[in-house]
C-alpha cells in the first residue's frame, strides 16, 4: 500500500513539473509580448498582464469548485487530464495572437480549464496521512520550483529562435503531459468514496461557504491564506516588470532570476520543510515563513542594484515554509470524500486573491512609474506586499493561540 501511494506521488510531481515548465518557459518572453502587441511602455504592458492575470482568475474563481466537485464524484485522474488540455490550447492561442484580444480569450480559456491544482492538491490528500501531509504537500513546491529552474533556461535559449518559439514549445509539453497522464497516472479516488455532484456546493460562492461548516477550520486562518497569496503577486505579476524597469533586465537574465528562485524553492520545499517541519511543527512554521515573507518583500521594495534581488530571494523562498504547513493544518480534519470540495474552495480563494492582487500590484507599478508619477517608486508593490504579511503575522499567530511564538524569536533565523 505503502509503495503504490509513494509511486502516485511520483507520477502527480512529474505531472506537475511538466506543467510547470510549460507555465515557466514563456514567462521571461511575456511582457515584451505585451508591450509589442500594445505598443506601449513595460510601464503599460505591467496594466495589460494585471488585466490578463484578472481574465484568468475570474475565470478560474468561477469554475474551480465545479472541477473540484467533479473530482469528487468522477475521480481525480479524468479531471486533471482535461484541465492540462485546456492549458495546452491557452498556449496555442499565445503562439498564434496577432492582438492583445488574442491573450484574453487564451486566458480565459486556461481559467475555465485551470484546475491542475486543485486537483493536484486534492489527489496528494488522498494518498497522505496526518504525519506525511505537510510533506507531501511540499512536494508541490518542489515540482514548482524544479519546473521554475528547467522552463526559465529553455525560454530565454528558444526565444533566440524568435519571440513565439517559446509558447510553441510550452503547448508541445503540455500535450504530452496530457499523454503521459493518461497512459501513467493512476486514479486516487476509490469509488466508495466519492460523492454525488450538488450544483450549490459547486458555485464559486456556495464553494466559499461551504468552509464555514467545517468547525475545525479557523477564520483567522483562512484570512491569511488570502493575505498571503494576495501579497505574493507582488511577486508573480511584478517582478519581471519592476526589473526591467529598475535595471534593464535582458529576457536572459529575467530567466536567470527565474531558475535562481526555482532552484530556491526545490531546496526548501523538496528538502529544508521536511527538515524544518517535523521538528518545529506547523504552528512555527507558518509564523516564521511568514515573517520571512515580510522581511524579503521589505528588502526588494528598496533594493538598489541587480545583485541584491538575487539575495533577497534566499529569505523570500525560506518563507515557501508557511504555505504547506498552512494548507496541512486546514485540510487535516477534512474527510477524505470532501478534499476534492475543499481544494476547489481553496483553489476558488486563491482566484480571489489573483483577481485582487495583480489589478493591486500592477496598477501600483504603473502609478509609480508613469511619466506624471510624483513619486517614482517602482518598487512599491513589493512595499504593499510587505504591509500585508505583516497583517498576516499578527493574525496568524492571534488564530493560532500561541503566544509564546512571538515570545520565543530564536525560531526565526537570523
Amino acid at each position: 500500500m505503502a509503495s503504490t501511494k509513494k509511486a502516485a506521488l511520483r507520477f502527480i510531481f512529474i505531472t506537475l513539473l511538466l506543467d510547470v515548465i510549460g507555465l515557466s518557459i514563456v514567462g521571461p518572453v511575456l511582457p515584451r509580448l505585451i508591450e509589442q502587441l500594445i505598443d506601449g511602455t513595460i510601464s503599460q504592458a505591467s496594466q495589460w498582464s494585471g488585466l490578463l492575470l484578472f481574465a484568468y482568475a475570474f475565470m478560474q474563481f468561477i469554475c474551480a469548485p465545479i472541477i473540484g466537485n467533479l473530482s469528487d464524484k468522477y475521480g481525480r485522474r479524468p479531471v486533471l487530464l482535461l484541465s492540462l488540455l485546456g492549458f495546452g490550447i491557452d498556449y496555442i492561442f499565445l503562439w498564434l495572437a496577432p492582438t492583445i484580444w488574442w491573450l484574453f480569450l487564451g486566458r480565459i480559456i486556461a481559467g475555465i480549464f485551470g484546475a491542475s491544482f486543485t486537483t493536484a492538491t486534492a489527489y496528494i490528500a488522498d494518498v497522505s496521512t496526518d504525519e506525511n501531509r505537510a510533506k507531501n504537500f511540499g512536494m508541490i513546491g518542489a515540482a514548482f520550483g524544479l519546473g521554475y529552474i528547467i522552463g526559465p533556461v529553455l525560454g530565454g535559449l528558444l526565444s533566440e529562435f524568435g519571440p513565439r518559439v517559446p509558447f510553441i514549445a510550452a503547448a508541445i509539453l503540455t500535450f504530452l503531459n496530457v499523454i503521459y497522464g493518461y497512459f501513467v497516472l493512476p486514479e486516487s479516488l476509490s469509488i466508495e468514496n466519492r460523492r454525488p455532484f450538488e450544483w450549490k456546493r459547486a458555485n464559486p460562492l456556495g464553494s466559499l461557504l461551504q468552509l464555514k461548516k467545517h468547525k475545525s477550520l479557523s477564520g483567522g486562518l483562512i484570512i491569511t491564506f488570502i493575505l498571503l497569496y494576495t501579497a505574493d503577486h507582488a511577486v508573480m505579476s511584478t517582478w519581471t516588470f519592476i526589473n526591467i524597469e529598475k535595471f534593464g533586465w535582458s529576457n536572459a537574465f529575467i530567466g536567470l532570476s527565474l531558475t535562481f528562485a526555482g532552484i530556491m524553492v526545490v531546496i526548501v520545499q523538496g528538502g529544508l520543510i521536511r527538515i524544518i517541519n517535523p521538528k518545529i511543527g506547523n504552528e512555527k512554521c507558518i509564523f516564521v515563513g511568514l515573517v520571512l515573507y515580510t522581511l524579503a518583500l521589505l528588502l526588494f521594495a528598496f533594493a538598489s542594484q541587480s545583485w541584491m534581488m538575487f539575495v533577497f530571494l534566499i529569505p523570500y523562498c525560506l518563507g515557501g515554509i508557511a504555505g504547506p504547513s498552512l494548507r496541512s493544518i486546514i485540510s487535516k480534519n477534512i474527510p477524505q470524500n470532501e478534499q476534492g470540495e475543499l481544494q476547489g474552495s481553496l483553489t476558488s480563494l486563491m482566484s480571489v486573491t489573483s483577481i485582487i492582487g495583480p489589478l493591486l500590484m500592477t496598477n501600483l507599478f504603473t502609478w509609480f512609474t508613469r511619466p506624471a508619477a510624483l513619486i517614482q517608486f517602482a518598487g512599491a508593490p513589493f512595499l504593499a506586499g510587505s504591509v500585508l504579511m505583516m497583517i498576516s503575522v499578527f493574525i496568524a499567530a492571534n488564530s493560532l493561540k500561541r503566544p509564546f511564538l512571538i515570545r520565543k524569536s530564536h525560531y526565526i533565523p537570523k
